[in-house]
Formats: C-alpha cells, sequence, structure tokens
C-alpha cells in the first residue's frame, strides 16, 4: 500500500519543480527583456538615436532615404563646433527634428553675398555646399547679413543652399534644442528607384 503512495508523491514533486523550472525561466526571459528594453531607452534617450533624412537639404552630403546615426552625448564634454551637422528641434515647431550644418557659433560675425558665406569677415572654404538654382546674385538667401550670432546661439545652413530653410530665413538655433551630432550613415534607401545605396552603408559624415 505504501509503494503506490510514495509514486504519487514523487511525481507530484516531479510536476512541482518541473512548474518551478518553467516559472524561472520565463521569470528570466521576461527580466532579461525588460532589461533590454531599459538600456534600449537609456541609449536612445542619452547616447544614440537613429533618423531618417526626409528632404533634400542636406545634398550631396546627405541623401533622401539616408537612415543615420546621432551622438547624444558629446555636447556634454564640448560645445558644437563649425562644420558639424546636428539635428535639433525646428524653433518653429518643436514636433519636428531638423538637421543642418553648424556655420557660426555665438559672438562669430556671420554675413553671406553672392554665395560666399564670411564669417567674421573670412569667406569660408565649403567644399560640401552646392547650388542647384540658376545663379541671381542678391536673390533670396544670397545676400544676408551682417550679423553677430548671440551667445547660446548657432547659425546653421543646409548643404543644399537652394533648398534648405534654415537659419537665413528663420533665424539663430539656440544651443539647448540640439538633439545630437550626427555621425553615420548605417542605411540608405533610394524609394525612387527602389533599391538599397550599398555603396553608404558605414558612411561616416563629414
Amino acid at each position: 500500500m505504501n509503494e503506490p503512495v510514495r509514486e504519487g508523491v514523487s511525481q507530484a514533486k516531479v510536476e512541482t519543480e518541473t512548474r518551478v523550472k518553467k516559472k524561472s525561466v520565463l521569470r528570466e526571459y521576461a527580466e532579461a527583456i525588460l532589461i533590454a528594453i531599459i538600456l534600449a531607452l537609456l541609449i536612445r534617450t542619452f547616447v544614440v538615436q537613429a533618423f531618417k533624412i526626409p528632404s533634400g537639404s542636406m545634398i550631396p552630403t546627405l541623401q533622401v532615404g539616408d537612415h543615420i546615426l546621432v551622438n547624444k552625448f558629446i555636447y556634454y564634454f564640448r560645445d558644437p563646433q563649425r562644420g558639424d551637422v546636428i539635428v535639433f528641434k525646428y524653433p518653429w515647431d518643436e514636433s519636428r527634428d531638423f538637421i543642418k550644418r553648424v556655420i557660426a557659433v555665438g559672438g562669430e560675425e556671420v554675413a553671406m553675398k553672392d554665395r560666399i558665406v564670411f564669417v567674421d569677415g573670412r569667406p569660408l572654404v565649403e567644399p560640401y555646399a552646392i547650388y542647384s538654382e540658376a545663379r541671381v546674385p542678391g536673390g533670396p538667401g544670397y545676400e544676408y547679413g551682417p550679423v553677430v550670432v548671440p551667445r547660446g546661439s548657432l547659425f546653421v545652413m543646409g548643404d543644399n543652399r537652394d533648398n534648405s530653410q534654415d537659419s537665413r530665413f528663420w533665424g539663430f538655433l539656440k544651443s539647448e534644442k540640439i538633439r545630437g551630432k550626427s555621425f553615420l550613415i548605417y542605411w540608405s534607401w533610394d524609394s525612387e528607384k527602389g533599391r538599397l545605396r550599398w555603396w553608404r552603408l558605414g558612411r561616416l559624415i563629414p
């Protein structure tokens, strides 16, 4: 009579241990997923964030359909510098993100005359800048300033100078609105031709 009882107890014990193990495995998976989510949120908030380029304002440096990574912590250690390509909250609608190049920083004088940008009276060498429209001296966006950039602000422009809403039109950018500095293209899709621009993958952003 005792033997069946012992077998029943043993079977119940095995079943209990199996349930405990299953719960333990599920708990481990849940904890791992939760930790991964928390780390992803922390990384996205403070370290690196991905953005997609929706417009042609930064052509030829960035193409429509480029997916880029943005360094979000670099400006904790240094100030933005001329030439940095930054992502920021659009001053007229902070729900939108813009990307432009820093042309002048606080305290510097900036001016533009006949497609030449001057900072503190010296012309900038800008191999990244293009003008797609016909040359119209004195036309919109070609003549600007001189103005002095306020402390704590930046003057930014798109590389595609004839197709960029930037500081020439909406004014100075406050440094506190910066999300980070772009540094890498990790994906690039040409929607018009329906193909991957594989030659752009992994390209550093100058």
